[in-house]
């Protein structure tokens, strides 16, 4: 039995005591999330960036409340000391808490409450647990509420975890753009509803993509700036209830020079605190980026079909032998795999909408679903686009003889002569060659249209790449 003491200390909350281990820094209301929730295997630790945010919360809130006398200096201090101690990446294996729970996010903040605040005591030389020196509540979630500190390091880590996943993608930019530039002078078929249409270079399609991407490079900024707005200092529903005068503002202040991101207090905190508008915006650039690059993989795939009856025009680097039946068959994977991660996003965008509109009254409970959809997101976008272009972008290589083979040979290049003989004319011309088999030459030159020497300058691939003056 005594042993067993050793092993655990017993803390108590509203619903009567329980054991928590001696070790750990979080306490009884951490223990009851990780006792309540068991659901997605998916931990507050698995998202380091949300646990150094709220840190940041807490550390800010110390300061706020230090300044306009709600806290005592000594207990500020070490709770600051705390939060760095966090921040730096200490303690974060005591965050087990699921991200999928109920409670509007409570067992979060209380996770993060008891972690600093048993902290804290060590710092000032007390034991774990006796909050009556330093207590989570009283002290640590001082003039805070849980439909505060939450959200403000919900969009924080969010803010955070976007710089990462904006360098994976302006890195992915680079590499379809460097593809572009070796590709620039292979000439290929362009096509329309998967049908031959005029030609054009890899090289531009490569570039394409490149452009295509750094279009959400944009959208992505524009829509986490929505994320700086916060609510630091509504408490419960917005009325401020227990926060001192000027602890808003200070707040504020204090996030802003500690992480050196421009939040702003909002203007209406009771419309704030319920309003989940901006993680739906946020949600959107997501999704609207995992459209855009499933895109760009389906047409990875399309051109690497073959390699004896598909397009050939390109090689994927060979990743892992593709049958089980099949043998020599080397499948697609890379493109495969972002295809699905952007299923996913997709998906979890659709959760988004539906958790923000399930918002009632003065607050929005669905809050830890939203976050889980969006570091989801966050992340699987992030590992998929790295992978994408270690795993396959780079070391993309084109059949450039076939590409060009399937140029001359192609009935598309007649759009090519519409401006010398009319559209008539030039559908005359297809059509016979594709019921005889002849080139569109041959037809031409049969029919007395041009000359050989018209056609040989007029259906050379290279002058097909862009606009170009011409004579009838």
């Amino acid at each position: 039995m005594e042993k067993e003491q050793k092993k655990f200390r017993v803390e108590s909350d509203l619903l009567g005591e329980l054991q928590v281990p001696a070790t750990a820094y979080y306490g009884v209301q951490t223990q009851r999330g990780i006792n309540n929730y068991q659901i997605s295997n998916s931990k507050m630790s698995d998202y380091p960036d949300f646990v150094i945010a709220i840190a940041y919360v807490k550390e800010a809130a110390a300061l706020a409340n230090a300044e306009v006398g709600a806290l005592e200096p000594q207990i500020a201090e070490a709770i600051a000391k705390s939060c760095e101690e966090i921040i730096a990446g200490q303690w974060h294996d005591h965050f087990p808490i699921d991200m999928m729970q109920g409670g509007a996010g409570t067992s979060v903040n209380m996770n993060a409450n008891e972690v600093i605040a048993n902290r804290a005591l060590e710092l000032m030389g007390h034991e774990r647990g006796d909050y009556a020196h330093c207590s989570p509540n009283d002290h640590v979630n001082c003039g805070q509420s849980t439909n505060d500190a939450y959200p403000t390091a919900i969009r924080y880590a969010i803010i955070r975890m976007n710089k990462t996943l904006v360098a994976s993608l302006q890195q992915l930019i680079a590499a379809f753009r460097a593809k572009g530039n070796e590709l620039r002078d292979v000439v290929k078929m362009g096509r329309t509803q998967l049908q031959d249409a005029v030609p054009m270079t890899s090289g531009q399609e490569f570039n394409a993509f490149a452009n295509n991407l750094e279009e959400e490079v944009a959208n992505l900024g524009r829509n986490v700036v929505l994320l700086h707005e916060i609510n630091m200092g509504g408490t419960a529903i917005g009325t401020g209830l227990n926060a001192a005068p000027g602890y808003a503002d200070l707040c504020t202040a204090h996030l802003s020079e500690l992480t050196g991101e421009r939040f702003e207090k909002a203007s209406d905190m009771i419309e704030a605190t319920p309003d989940t508008g901006a993680y739906v915006s946020y949600s959107a650039a997501l999704k609207r980026l995992a459209v855009k690059l499933s895109k760009i993989c389906n047409d990875l795939r399309l051109m690497a079909s073959g390699p004896r009856c598909g397009l050939h025009e390109i090689n994927l680097p060979p990743m892992a032998p593709g049958s089980s039946i099949m043998p020599g068959k080397v499948n697609p994977v890379i493109p495969e795999v972002t295809n699905q991660v952007c299923f996913k996003v997709i998906g979890n965008d659709t959760a988004v909408c539906f958790a923000a509109e399930a918002g009632q009254l003065q607050l929005n409970v669905m809050e830890p679903v939203i976050t889980e959809c969006l570091f989801e997101s966050i992340t699987w976008l992030t590992h998929a686009m790295d992978t994408l272009r270690e795993k396959c972008v780079q070391g993309i290589t084109v059949n450039a003889s076939h590409t060009l083979d399937m140029v001359k040979n192609s009935i598309g290049i007649v759009t090519a002569l519409n401006p010398y003989i009319g559209y008539k004319n030039s559908t005359k011309i297809a059509k016979e060659a594709l019921a005889t088999g002849k080139s569109l030459e041959e037809v031409a030159l049969e029919k007395q249209l041009l000359t050989k020497e018209q056609l040989d300058e007029i259906l050379d691939p290279k002058n097909m790449l862009r606009v170009h003056s011409f004579k009838r």
